[in-house]
């Protein structure tokens, strides 16, 4: 449930978000399908946290078909930016019309599936990167990391999604921080560890490495987004690493430019 209390932010980037409009295909995973969640449905329930732009990310339901992912960013507009998955063979021509849509990163899904493999995490990060300048976003369990962390390291730019997951996974997670990785403060009710602890940990090795999202709606989460994550978050880092992690470092990864004001509904 939202709560009502706690300080909002004058601009929030929301870095991580889902559409799931059932007017596109939608892929079963693990025997799983998500209800629906428009883009209607997200503004309404941003409506008063400050949103002045965000990240949409393809879900392991959406395999590699982008039609959703596009529809979204037309109907929310300027500030608003997609997160694809690609397989590692798409050719340069479509991340090219991708990037003139929107899109500004790659996603490959480790913990799901649903999307590349990881053996093609480099090929496709540098691909991507080496086309139209985009990073790559991780979803892994930390715990998985140690194989990878070489490879990940090496990439021209990359995130990790909901802070790693796990407390086992942290350490790796934090090494990998040092290293020039970018973390999502997202899923707050995802992971099984303190968030608090981890978000000082994190910030205290790179305050530029947080990029604060909702993760809306959740999808499979043990518990949802409430509004009280953003003042978590506020209070936690302080004020000034907190704007950053709730604006600044995300829309530089993203290389674009948020406004000021409220996002407002389409034709509104």
């Amino acid at each position: 449930m939202a709560s009502s209390s706690g300080s909002r932010p004058c601009a929030l980037f929301d870095a991580h978000l889902h559409i799931i409009d059932p007017r596109f295909p939608l892929i079963a995973n693990h025997g799983y399908l998500p209800p629906p969640f428009t883009v209607a449905d997200y503004l309404a329930r941003v409506a008063h946290l400050g949103v002045t732009g965000g990240a949409v990310v393809s879900g392991s339901f959406h395999g590699f078909d982008p039609s959703g992912l596009l529809d979204a960013l037309r109907t929310l507009g300027p500030g608003f930016v997609g997160v694809a998955q690609l397989p590692a063979s798409v050719p340069d021509s479509e991340i090219e019309r991708l990037d003139d849509a929107g899109v500004r990163a790659v996603r490959i899904n480790i913990r799901r599936g649903g999307s590349a493999s990881p053996t093609d995490i480099d090929t496709l990060a540098r691909k991507v990167h080496d086309v139209a300048g985009w990073h790559t976003e991780l979803y892994i369990d930390g715990r998985d990391l140690p194989p990878l962390a070489d490879t990940i390291a090496a990439l021209p730019k990359v995130s990790i999604d909901h802070l790693g997951l796990s407390v086992e996974g942290l350490p790796h997670l934090l090494r990998l921080v040092e290293r020039g990785v970018y973390v999502k403060a997202t899923g707050f009710g995802r992971v099984d560890f303190d968030v608090p602890e981890a978000l000082r940990a994190i910030a205290a090795v790179n305050p530029e490495a947080l990029m604060f999202g909702t993760d809306l709606p959740s999808t499979r989460a043990p518990r949802p987004f409430e509004d009280d994550d953003i003042a978590l978050l506020t209070e936690t880092l302080g004020p000034a690493p907190a704007a950053a992690a709730l604006r600044s470092n995300a829309a530089s990864v993203y290389r674009i430019e948020t406004g000021t004001g409220s996002v407002s509904r389409p034709g509104g």
